[in-house]
């Protein structure tokens, strides 16, 4: 579990295909500090097991299905990332709950600065529109966020949009100040919205799957007097 509240930015040093999937190998000087073997690291948001270290450098295996779903299956050596180790239990949760289990990737649209701070537009996939909400949570690229702004309900979905404001802070201290139009970055949904979503499929599955019983449809007249 994390908290998106991003402590490093590391650099892949190392990117070793295994078939399928792929070995990546990060140097991040403070989140090996006091890693072990199959500890957690949250990497641009995907959160991946540490397999081997060294005193800077961190290694993970990423499967094909976090390829597929995620933004890492483009990495190279030199690519800058966003590092976070798992929160500790009594800790201040500065962001919200992040699980590093990302829902697909989004695309910047465009970017506009501001006065010091500077507002980026994505794309959203039709599948993952209905989770993104105004003032809502949402990590990108594993960077805690509140949603500025959706496109109207009324928008084409293939078309559906999402922005974020991004302060000073996180645009020198994580990766997303360099991103520019054309970019991916990994989204992680808000988890209560993917729990409730599933919930509502699963309810009206069960309705179509029902039939009415008659019964139920027609009107009963039989606690009333005869007159």
């Amino acid at each position: 579990m994390f908290t998106g509240i991003i402590e490093e930015l590391g650099t892949v040093t190392a990117v070793d295909a295994h078939g399928d999937s792929v070995a990546l190998t990060i140097r991040g000087p403070l989140v090996v500090s006091d890693a072990r073997h199959g500890d957690s690291i949250a990497t641009s948001g995907v959160c991946l097991t540490v397999v081997d270290q060294t005193s800077d450098t961190f290694t993970t295996f990423v499967m094909k299905q976090t390829l597929d779903m995620s933004a890492h299956g483009s990495l190279r050596v030199g690519d800058p990332v966003n590092l976070e180790r798992a929160a500790s239990v009594g800790d201040r949760l500065g962001g919200h709950i992040v699980q590093g289990h990302v829902d697909g990737t989004a695309t910047v649209l465009e970017t506009a600065d501001g006065d010091g701070w500077r507002r980026v537009r994505f794309a959203l996939t039709p599948e993952l529109s209905p989770l993104v909400v105004d003032k809502g949570s949402v990590a990108l690229d594993g960077v805690s966020l509140t949603v500025s702004a959706v496109s109207p309900e009324s928008t084409d979905p293939a078309a559906a949009w999402f922005e974020v404001s991004l302060i000073p802070e996180t645009l020198s201290a994580t990766t997303l100040g360099d991103r520019v139009p054309g970019d991916r970055v990994n989204v992680e949904t808000d988890v209560l919205a993917r729990h409730v979503r599933r919930m509502l499929r699963l309810d009206a599955a069960a309705r179509e799957q029902t039939p009415a019983d008659p019964s139920e449809l027609a009107p009963d007249f039989s606690s009333l007097e005869a007159r």
